[in-house]
């Protein structure tokens, strides 16, 4: 086994096991366990388990963007300070202060690719359980933790016609190929389609006027129409069951950058002001940006304010004075 496959192995075994778990699951409540629609779920299964694991790392990628945010100010007097100095001891002074400022509170600019980073080696893995399916098959042999008999029984299974294991590149044996073509020209086109709207949506709503006026943002927008040709090109030798889930996982990442961007945006962006007018409509305090949570000095200001107002509106009951018996 080479060095890749030796890293990838737990990843493998983590992948099938949690495949074969709710494989099982489902054909414990009556599911065909040859279907194909079964293994899909299970696909569908194992992007739940994975993303929902990675809430924890998300939440913390938001308050690293929202300090990030805050961060700006100060980071552009840094780089002004250091403006047209170009030699090795200023560029490495710049440096040092970029990342004690960072460490100072508690943030760094890569904090946004920790989901992704994390989400690869379980993709990888499932692209190599996949695509190794025929071929272990053929062996004899089981994959991860599938033993050979669901290996045999996952090869034979399909939908609308198309194997789970087959691609649009290299077709699937015992398979409708036309059904392959167009099924996976659809998941391609799909995963495509989902992965440009998410971006779209956090570049339109979501990106204060700082940020759309900065350099990087050139090289966004540039992004923002490269990553779905690359995805859809690689898609081709993707087997549909890959797509199915990059296609599901692409959803769940649309799904919850809308929840984000309506219920945290970033400070300055579209989003953030649409929040704050929906809030101060409804007489509620400001949120905090880092934390999404009620902003303790505002809540404070705003229960002064209201108890001032009951006090001003309230009526003064007159006293009432004993009189002396004649």
């Amino acid at each position: 086994m080479d060095f890749f496959g030796t890293i990838m192995a737990p990843f493998k075994w983590l992948v099938s096991i949690i495949m074969i778990g709710f494989h099982d699951g489902l054909s414990t409540i009556g599911m065909p366990a040859a279907n194909g629609w079964t293994w899909t779920l299970s696909i569908i299964g194992l992007v739940l388990v994975i993303r929902a694991a990675l809430i924890p790392v998300f939440v913390k990628q938001i308050k690293a963007q929202r300090g990030m945010q805050l961060l700006q100010p100060d980071l552009k007097k840094l780089q002004d300070k250091y403006k047209g100095k170009t030699d090795q001891l200023s560029r490495q002074a710049m440096a040092q202060e970029q990342m004690a400022m960072y460490k100072k509170h508690g943030t760094n600019p890569f904090s946004a690719c920790l989901p992704m980073l994390i989400q690869m080696p379980f993709f990888f893995a499932l692209f190599q359980v996949l695509s190794g399916i025929s071929q272990a098959k053929d062996q004899g042999n089981g994959i991860g933790a599938m033993s050979h008999e669901q290996v045999v029984e996952f090869d034979a299974s399909s939908i609308f016609g198309a194997p789970l294991s087959a691609s649009l590149l290299h077709g699937g044996g015992g398979g409708n190929q036309t059904a392959v073509w167009i099924l996976s020209i659809v998941m391609i086109l799909a995963m495509t389609a989902s992965q440009f709207i998410t971006q779209k949506q956090i570049m339109a709503k979501n990106m204060s006027e700082e940020a759309m006026a900065s350099p990087f943002m050139r090289q966004q927008k540039m992004m923002l129409y490269i990553l779905p040709i690359v995805f859809g090109v690689g898609g081709i030798n993707f087997p549909i069951g890959v797509l199915i889930y990059w296609t599901t996982t692409n959803l769940w990442t649309m799904g919850q950058q809308f929840f984000v961007i309506r219920r945290m945006p970033t400070p300055g962006s579209p989003a953030a002001k649409a929040l704050a007018e929906r809030r101060a409509a409804k007489g509620l305090p400001a949120l905090s940006i880092l934390t999404g949570k009620k902003d303790a000095a505002a809540e404070a200001e705003a229960e002064a304010a209201a108890a001032i107002a009951e006090a001003k509106g309230q009526r003064v009951q007159p006293q009432r004075k004993n009189r002396k018996k004649k």
